[in-house]
């Protein structure tokens, strides 16, 4: 996720991105531990810098952690990339956030079609979503990097007040 960070840095010095390290290797089932940790940095980001405005960005499992925490007063928006969202988990906490979700169409991993159908799901609670292909894209994200920077930076610097 290097390349990402670095991405919306040079688009805009002046904002501050943070990188997670998950305590744990994947969902653990009803725990969600990548959950707790995303609440537990917003939390540290609150702490040091009250009041920041806040865009996550996650991807296949960091996706779905990013939208699960989303509900957080200082998240005003998400990109979610190459996301793993299982349909039946809760979209309430988008309410009046800008979620963009960019998926890979050769993803193999994670389903592109699951992806736009969650973002018409969103649809009315989510502010503006948007399902972003990248053709050809695949889950690795490595199939036309810059593209997949490019978006993220794009949709990050608009999410954020100027």
């Amino acid at each position: 996720m290097l390349p990402f960070g670095w991405a919306v840095r040079r688009r805009d010095r002046r904002i501050a991105v943070v990188r997670l390290r998950y305590r744990r290797r994947g969902w653990n089932g009803d725990a969600a531990d990548p959950v707790a940790d995303v609440r537990w940095a917003l939390a540290e980001i609150e702490r040091r810098r009250p009041g920041l405005p806040v865009v996550l960005v996650g991807h296949s499992m960091g996706g779905r952690a990013a939208i699960a925490a989303a509900g957080d007063p200082h998240v005003v928006g998400l990109v979610a990339l190459a996301p793993w969202i299982p349909p039946s988990d809760p979209v309430d906490q988008l309410a009046d956030r800008t979620v963009v979700v960019v998926h890979g169409t050769d993803d193999d991993r994670t389903s592109p079609e699951n992806s736009a159908r969650f973002v018409a799901r969103i649809r009315g609670v989510a502010r503006d979503p948007r399902w972003v292909p990248v053709t050809g894209g695949d889950h690795a994200m490595l199939r036309h990097a810059r593209r997949w920077h490019h978006l993220t930076a794009d949709a990050v610097t608009a999410m954020l007040p100027r």
